[in-house]
């Protein structure tokens, strides 16, 4: 089957799975298990609590009712005015926007795209909370519906040097391209996620694919951590390596060769706070990439480049 076909199937696919989901119920989707927070509750216990359980964001609850949204951006706000003993109330989005137990899963879409939220409140009936639902949700039961729709073992164990058996050039590569937004830890990770499922679809080889994921995401984190501009995630994959390429404008680095030591971090307090910036990002991704290089200039941005060999799996 030529490229062209192999790419109307999975379009076929993609389209079938999209709307097997879009078609299931808030309900079916939903978590239920859901973290919540009281208005009284100061930003440091909010703090603990996203930290304790890996969340994000969390409803505002009294006697069972919404009474808002906070989430890690808040948080932010409250440590950069060093005002964690202030209550949730005060930081808290009052303006709710949810989603009934019976809408159709594509009523969560668009409300995402139209208000730019990653999670959204499930409310019964009655008015009462009774789940939350996010955009990981629906991308997760897409993501498992998608691959249930592939029925050719050839093309979920894709291999990378099969991406080029139909070209005729001798340095072909296929380019894969992620922008990072500074400050942004609600969608930290995304990238990473993004590319690790990609290659998946590409690598047969398990480790690499850890290796790469990790590197991915130790760079990303430092692109939203240390820059204010954000910058560019590039990954080059061809059939003998994969380059991971992190570049930005600034702030830069003032000690290139200190900064790969673990350990060292610049990143400020507040960012301790949340959990990151504990100074390993670099010196992981050059554990786990076969070559790095790493070129900075204060002031005007960096440059990092970790090279991936693709081994044959051995016989």
């Amino acid at each position: 089957m030529s490229n062209s076909g192999k790419q109307s199937d999975e379009n076929a696919d993609m389209t079938r799975a999209q709307g097997f989901v879009y078609e299931l119920s808030v309900k079916e989707l939903m978590t239920t298990d859901v973290i919540t927070i009281a208005p009284e509750s100061t930003m440091q216990e909010l703090m603990t609590v996203l930290r304790e359980k890996r969340v994000s964001g969390v409803p505002v609850t009294k006697d069972g009712s919404v009474m808002g949204i906070i989430t890690i951006e808040d948080l932010i706000k409250a440590l950069a005015e060093k005002r964690l003993e202030d209550s949730v109330e005060k930081y808290m989005t009052e303006r709710i926007i949810s989603v009934g137990t019976e809408e159709k899963a594509l009523q969560a879409v668009k409300l995402f795209a139209e208000h730019g939220y990653g999670r959204l409140p499930v409310i019964d009936p009655d008015g009462s909370l009774v789940g939350i639902i996010t955009q990981s949700d629906i991308t997760r039961v897409f993501m498992s519906a998608l691959s249930k729709g592939f029925q050719d073992e050839e093309i979920k164990k894709y291999r990378v040097s099969h991406i080029f058996e139909d070209t005729s050039s001798d340095s072909t590569s296929l380019v894969l391209r992620y922008y990072v937004v500074p400050k942004d830890f609600e969608e930290g990770g995304k990238a990473s996620s993004t590319l690790k499922r990609m290659l998946e679809r590409l690598l047969v080889d398990s480790d690499l694919v850890k290796r790469i994921t990790i590197s991915a995401y130790e760079a990303e984190m430092n692109l939203i951590i240390h820059t204010d501009n954000g910058g560019e995630i590039r990954v080059e994959i061809s059939p003998e390596r994969i380059v991971l390429i992190t570049e930005d404008k600034g702030p830069g680095i003032e000690d290139v060769e200190e900064a790969l030591k673990p350990g060292y971090s610049t990143a400020p307090d507040w960012v301790r706070a949340l959990g990151f910036g504990a100074g390993m990002g670099l010196c992981n991704i050059k554990r786990y990439s076969d070559e790095i290089s790493l070129v900075s200039e204060p002031g005007k941005g960096t440059l990092l480049t970790a090279i991936f060999e693709v081994r044959p799996k051995a016989q």
